[in-house]
């Protein structure tokens, strides 16, 4: 929408696309593949996100045939609307630029006070991830943090508070450090190990040196060192040197919630999935909708019934079926599985299939300088400090802070402008185009007290384009989660003024339903069925031959961007059931 990017020019904004401000017209991505007449396999795996693309490479590698379902399409940078900055998944003012389409994908959210809302995709409240090959990972920010150890813990550590559901996790770190290393040397990770030092002495570094500092490093650094809190660099699953056949991060101005013009930004969609497909043991199937799970009287799960591009109804046998949609859709999928011996849905004879809804907070805080300390070089985020993960007097847990990622103009303006400054008319302009490259934010995820009342159900009145009862969502965080949230807000307020900021804003957060950032929760693993969905190895109690591989098994979600521990569990989990006779 911005041809010849004068306004742009104006700001100071550096948008770096290599085919100029427009580029090529976006496209409605590839085509969905016919579906084959045979449809019988060892695994079949719904979702072909994070956690589905590592569990088909790590199969199909094994050498099990694969079928692996993904209802949105494959989709690259020339088809997914990289120039538009009203409609991506970091600001979906009038749509997004991946899937699921607007139309025919309702969900049903549920206020505080218990009015019910049908809200589209792209609208807040919907708590949308990427409809794609990749999902999140074709478009996420692509930090790539291991959680804290005592992230594995928190019960034992805390207590529970009233409320709340909060577990430890049924593994430790140690248990998952060598899945961590494998992804982040697998997908590519490009860090500093030995400055992360909440996670103690790792047996290698990451396999990229980290991207570039920018003004905002420095900056942010020597106000670190002002209040005698430790910092280190950003891990991100982005090519900092060229590798694998793909080139290096080229610091495009936009970056979370688009894909990557150098195809530098690595997940799923351009590693695992594309080593399962090579092994010719794996096919992809896109534009597809799966909407139940088939099982017998005795648990036993035979398959799936999906509905294809065209409208026609399938279905697919498979000898052990995985579950990768995420922490919304996977709970609707068991939920809309019910049988006459689970007629709750699969898996929820406790009645814990999507309860324990997370995501993250993320308080923060901005702050104006008189020096420039934004280049608009992307990614952006360079700096962090896990000073404040645990340890902190009178709150659970804590959280990671970080600088903020590099942002388009109408970011600015929608999130950025002081709350007394108007957001319309010459004022709002004047103070765009003066100090649009000389404010920051630091901003990062909380540790989240998990509540049960938090969750996902399905509301049978209300069905998307495929006759399918759709989610319903309800609940809020639990007070802890406020508690630590707003003294993140005060941490990171304190290290911008320590910084040098001239001025500083930013408000203490309230209470909400938290699932838009990381959802994780909803069907959690643990040693006991009668207060989990999942064994460790994301095996449902009950079906022997049915797993979770996404952050529904998350007990509690870390103080952390998760997706590099779904990766890591997606290894441990896939490599389980290759295992398997």
């Amino acid at each position: 929408g911005n041809p010849d990017a004068a306004s742009w020019r104006m700001l100071g904004y550096r948008h770096g696309l290599p085919e100029g401000p427009t580029g090529p017209a976006a496209t409605e991505g590839k085509p969905p593949a016919p579906v084959p007449a045979e449809l019988d396999f060892d695994v079949v795996i719904v979702g072909a996100g994070a956690g589905g693309g590592v569990a088909a490479a790590v199969l199909a590698e094994s050498g099990k045939t694969v079928l692996l379902l993904e209802r949105g399409l494959d989709r690259d940078y020339a088809d997914s609307g990289h120039r538009d900055h009203l409609r991506n998944h970091r600001m979906s003012l009038y749509g997004h630029n991946t899937g699921p389409e607007l139309e025919g994908n309702p969900r049903v959210f549920v206020d505080l006070d218990g009015s019910r809302n049908v809200v589209r995709p792209h609208e807040p409240n919907y708590h949308n991830l990427a409809s794609a090959v990749g999902s999140g990972t074709l478009v996420y920010g692509a930090q790539a943090w291991r959680f804290h150890r005592d992230d594995f813990r928190m019960a034992s550590l805390y207590g529970v508070p009233e409320g709340s559901s909060l577990v430890d996790w049924p593994i430790s770190y140690d248990d998952l450090e060598p899945y961590y290393e494998r992804a982040e040397w697998q997908i590519g990770v490009a860090g500093a190990g030995a400055s992360n030092r909440h996670e103690g002495r790792r047996a290698r570094d990451y396999p990229m040196p980290p991207l570039p500092e920018e003004p905002t490093t420095r900056v942010l650094r020597l106000g670190a060192a002002q209040l005698g809190i430790d910092t280190t660099r950003v891990p991100l699953a982005i090519n900092s040197v060229p590798r694998d056949g793909r080139p290096a991060c080229m610091a495009c101005g936009t970056c979370v919630g688009f894909t990557c013009p150098s195809d530098g930004k690595n997940g799923t969609q351009n590693t695992t999935i594309k080593r399962a497909l090579t092994t010719g043991r794996c096919t992809l199937l896109t534009g597809t909708m799966v909407q139940r799970v088939i099982s017998d009287g005795r648990g036993k799960v035979s398959g799936v019934a999906f509905t294809d591009a065209l409208g026609q109804r399938h279905v697919a046998r498979g000898r052990i079926v995985v579950l990768s949609a995420g922490a919304i859709e996977t709970p609707r999928l068991l939920l809309n599985s019910a049988t006459d011996r689970e007629p709750l849905g699969l898996g929820n004879n406790q009645d814990l299939v999507g309860r324990n809804l997370q995501g993250h907070y993320y308080p923060g805080a901005y702050g104006l300088f008189d020096e420039v300390v934004h280049s608009s070089r992307g990614p952006g985020v360079t700096i962090a400090t896990t000073a404040f993960s645990h340890g902190n007097a009178g709150v659970i847990g804590g959280g990671m802070l970080a600088d903020d990622f590099v942002r388009p103009p109408i970011l600015f303006f929608k999130q950025f402008l002081p709350p007394d400054l108007p957001h319309w008319g010459q004022p709002a302009k004047d103070f765009m185009r003066d100090n649009f490259n000389r404010v920051m934010r630091i901003i990062g995820p909380v540790h989240e007290i998990p509540s049960p009342d938090a969750r996902v159900r399905i509301a049978p009145e209300v069905r998307d384009r495929w006759g399918m009862p759709v989610a319903m969502l309800s609940g809020s965080v639990h007070p802890e989660t406020i508690r630590t949230a707003t003294y993140m807000h005060q941490r990171a307020t304190e290290w911008m003024q320590a910084a040098g900021a001239v001025r500083t804003w930013g408000s203490a957060p309230t209470p909400a339903l938290s699932g838009s950032h990381h959802q994780a929760g909803t069907c959690r693993m643990g040693l006991d069925p009668s207060q989990s969905v999942t064994d460790t190895h994301g095996r449902v109690w009950g079906h022997d031959n049915l797993f979770v591989c996404d952050g529904s098994l998350h007990p509690t979600n870390g103080g952390f961007n998760p997706v590099l521990t779904i990766l890591a569990l997606a290894f441990r989990t896939a490599e389980h059931i290759a295992s398997l006779d």
